[in-house]
């Protein structure tokens, strides 16, 4: 709880980041860190965003641009890819994929949104009233573009995939049964791969 309220403290954030972001989701970089028994909440709270921009790909912002993306969007489409695979190599191609949605002004369409926005209600199960729900201001299924605010914290390999995207023309992918996924261009392609790896249908 201490940690949390840390988290969500706009004159830390402020501190911290330079800009009044709702919260520090995003920049507390994922590691393991090591703290003594009597160490603030604090301090470690600010080691943790230290190393985010210790670690921080190098060129990011400039990269980032180059995208069509600000500094604090390309974070927060870096946390929605985290989301998606843990896998370095298929990262980049998911990211393409959102950036190529962004471009044409789809919906992105990412469940991982859904549930940051339902969390401390969600089951396990994303239903068809989830996916319709305006409410959720995270419901990438409603609401055109990125979220209000990351909805992770980012790997490297995560932020590296949304400045280094793969040159791609894909538009959709789905998870097959091995946890990873399978990219494609079209609608038409991409109701066949869910047949086959979500409904067990026929190739």
């Amino acid at each position: 709880d201490q940690m949390l309220a840390v988290f969500t403290d706009r004159q830390t954030v402020l501190r911290l980041t330079g800009n009044s972001y709702e919260s520090l989701e995003g920049f507390l970089s994922p590691g393991t860190y090591f703290f003594q028994k009597k160490h603030a909440p604090l301090g470690m709270t600010e080691k943790m965003v230290s190393e985010f921009y210790r670690t921080l790909p190098e060129g990011f912002e400039a990269k980032a641009k180059q995208q069509g993306l600000s500094f604090y969007d390309a974070v927060t489409l870096a946390s929605i890819v985290q989301k998606e695979t843990y896998s370095v190599d298929e990262a980049p191609l998911v990211a393409a994929v959102f950036l190529n949605r962004i471009k044409k002004k789809m919906l992105l369409q990412a469940d991982p949104t859904i549930i940051y926005g339902i969390y401390e209600s969600f089951d396990g199960k994303i239903r068809y009233r989830d996916l319709r729900n305006a409410a959720n201001r995270y419901n990438t299924y409603v609401h055109r573009g990125l979220t209000p605010t990351p909805i992770s914290n980012p790997s490297a390999i995560s932020l590296d995939a949304v400045i280094n995207p793969a040159k791609a023309d894909y538009l959709y992918f789905v998870a097959t049964q091995d946890g990873r996924h399978v990219f494609a261009k079209t609608y038409t392609e991409h109701e066949k791969n869910v047949r086959i790896h979500q409904r067990g249908g026929r190739k």
